[in-house]
């Protein structure tokens, strides 16, 4: 069941080459909306560039980005999105970096939904009852694709996947539970932190999954105010208001990337 998106980008014009911007664009991640828009007011507030973002999944944003809309920061959900834009010649190399990591969580819909432990065990199918499981696009974004191979390891996708509601991004993968259209779903901990009417239920192993990390990056021909911002976001201020909204900043010992990934995820 593929539910239809929610507005996840603006529509942008494509600029004229060599025009000036009188702002920072930057393309971010949908599960980054809340506390980004927070570091992106502490960063104006002590006279930073302004700042527009446009979020979206991050195979979204990076067709986007390729087909030459006027992006001066990416920051992706994952890796390989990253790299498609950067085999493309679209980011400036030496500005790359992983900036956060994140986390899976069950959630559910119900507030007295029980607890579940997360293994080969775990009957998902008896908890959906007749509804279905809200899990980002599984072939193209991250949060979809971390949740689909965190499923497959513990030998439970092939049961579920008949059952799973595919959402544009995971942030309308969390509207689908916490509006009771699904009574569970599979989102970044982040994600669910910001959402009080959802429960989350259980918690996904960090070995279960490849590693969720969010590398940034300046795209070719940035404004030169976008470095600074980019410099702001790796930083202790920004790192603040992730860490406070549950992210993982990478001095916080993120898992090595040495699970495999099979392609683009959003």
């Amino acid at each position: 069941m593929l539910v239809k998106p929610l507005l996840a980008a603006l529509m942008l014009a494509l600029a004229p080459s060599g025009a000036a911007r009188a702002e920072i664009l930057t393309f971010a991640a949908a599960s980054l909306g809340g506390p980004l828009d927070r570091a992106v007011e502490a960063w104006e507030a002590q006279g930073g560039a302004a700042v527009t973002v446009s979020y979206a999944g991050s195979s979204a944003l990076a067709r986007q980005i390729m087909a030459g809309a006027p992006a001066d920061l990416f920051i992706s959900a994952n890796e390989d999105w990253m790299e498609e834009v950067a085999r493309a010649g679209l980011i400036e190399t030496e500005s790359r970096r992983d900036i956060l990591g994140n986390a899976l969580v069950l959630i559910a819909a119900d507030a007295e939904a029980p607890e579940a432990e997360i293994g080969p065990g775990l009957d998902l199918a008896t908890r959906l009852g007749s509804g279905r499981l809200a899990m980002a696009l599984v072939d193209a974004v991250p949060a979809g694709q971390y949740g689909r191979a965190a499923l497959e390891g513990l030998g439970l996708w092939d049961g579920i996947a008949p059952r799973v509601a595919q959402a544009e991004n995971v942030r309308a993968a969390l509207a689908l539970v916490a509006s009771g259209a699904a009574p569970y779903g599979i989102v970044y901990a982040t994600d669910a932190a910001e959402e009080p009417r959802v429960k989350v239920v259980g918690r996904f192993a960090a070995e279960s999954h490849p590693p969720i990390r969010y590398p940034a990056a300046l795209v070719a021909g940035a404004d030169p105010e976008a470095a600074g911002f980019l410099d702001f976001l790796s930083g202790p201020e920004a790192g603040a208001i992730f860490e406070g909204a549950g992210f993982i900043l990478p001095e916080a010992d993120l898992p090595a990337p040495d699970l495999p990934q099979t392609g683009p995820s959003e």
